[in-house]
């Protein structure tokens, strides 16, 4: 069977067709621009020259129609028809406390995605405007949501509730969710596989490094904690994401400057982070060329950004009494040797011990980083969160 994976963002749509018989891509793409002039599509095939076309998409509609049109193209297409699709699966970042896991659309499903537009403005919209492109593209198909904030809803009360008066629990779901969920998932559970950990108490520490970063703690594949909140704005430091900041601290800068939360909440989002404390890029290969120009400001950085990440890396193994693995994914994680040794060397203690010549080979690919007598093992593991769709879309289906 052959899925199609959808990400849907305010302007733009991500897309894999994948054939589940051997989990291969058959084919991906971007559309960009959706709703602005100069929208565009590249298409990617398996096997084929890419494709690329600039043409007006008013719409998802539009754009998911263009998306089948290059499927179906005899010259740079991989499938005859939209009857070779099984199903679409969805990214959907926020399904509030109702939907914990991955469902059928229904809806009853669809009324829970706008009931969350206000714990993910950017994002819920944009999804269900994506869900219902391709109902009216695809009558008949049955559409999988895959929520961004189902992984964390493993929590117990004790990892998730705020300190807080519960009616804005009660009231306004007011908990922490935790994001890159569907990362998490992925790679705890590769994990258990790759390092041949128990599949139900293997206790695993996964570090989700890119522009947006986060860190899971997990049982046998379910979530006990994790850094990120209500927002992805909890946590470690990002790229141009703060992260953990006293809340005093929007109080404290709004009253400065005579802003609105919102617009203190915009520089914490936006404007913070690496990129802040840096001064040169929130893009850590930029980063790593300034330090080794002896940029101080970089060096400083970096540091603070391995601080609060081995922060939590200390706080996770004790809260699972001792991680049986500690992995690292996404763009930084899969890519970033530099990173990677300097969160190794403060675990030194702990008797931890990776193959520095590994750490330095390690890109992108599947690799384990620790020597034999280390006492966790420390591994690269990719995400693959389209994968990750697909698979519980099968599942469902």
């Amino acid at each position: 069977m052959k899925i199609l994976v959808l990400n849907c963002g305010s302007s733009s749509l991500k897309y894999q067709l994948i054939d589940m018989e051997d989990e291969s891509v058959l084919a991906k793409g971007l559309c960009e621009r959706i709703g602005i002039d100069g929208s565009k599509l590249t298409h990617r095939p398996a096997g084929k020259a890419n494709y690329e076309i600039e043409t007006p998409m008013p719409d998802h509609k539009r754009a998911v129609e263009l998306v089948m049109e290059a499927l179906m193209d005899p010259e740079h297409g991989v499938i005859a028809s939209s009857d070779e699709i099984g199903a679409i699966g969805h990214r959907v970042l926020h399904g509030g406390k109702e939907i914990t896991q991955s469902c059928v659309v229904t809806p009853h499903v669809k009324d829970v995605i706008r009931e969350c537009f206000d714990l993910g403005p950017l994002h819920n919209p944009a999804n269900l405007i994506g869900i219902e492109a391709c109902e009216a593209a695809m009558p008949g198909k049955k559409n999988v949501a895959v929520f961004d904030t189902s992984f964390g809803m493993g929590m117990e009360p004790k990892a998730y509730r705020y300190a807080i008066p519960d009616k804005y629990y009660d009231e306004y779901g007011v908990r922490r969710y935790g994001f890159h969920g569907t990362s998490h998932d992925f790679v705890s559970h590769e994990a258990l596989k790759y390092l041949d950990l128990d599949p139900e108490k293997g206790k695993v520490i996964v570090c989700h490094l890119g522009n947006g970063a986060s860190i899971s703690a997990s049982i046998g594949g379910v979530c006990v904690d994790t850094s990120m909140g209500l927002t992805p704005l909890e946590g470690l430091i990002m790229g141009t994401r703060s992260g953990d900041a006293d809340p005093a601290v929007v109080q404290f800068i709004t009253n400065k400057e005579g802003w609105t939360v919102d617009d203190t909440l915009n520089v914490l989002n936006k404007q913070s982070g690496m990129l802040a404390l840096t001064g040169v890029s929130s893009d850590f290969r930029d980063i790593e060329a300034a330090m080794n120009e002896g940029n101080e400001k970089a060096q400083m950085g970096m540091a603070a950004y391995v601080h609060r990440l081995v922060k939590y890396i200390g706080a996770y193994n004790t809260i699972l009494k001792g991680a049986d693995a500690i992995v690292f994914t996404a763009g930084v994680g899969e890519n970033g040797p530099t990173v990677r040794r300097m969160v190794c060397e403060y675990l030194e203690f702990l008797g931890v011990k990776i193959d520095e010549e590994e750490n330095l080979k390690a890109y992108g690919k599947q690799v384990v980083l620790s020597t034999p007598d280390s006492t966790i093992k420390i591994a690269v593991i990719p995400t693959n969160e389209e994968l990750a769709i697909a698979r519980d879309t099968l599942k469902l289906i």
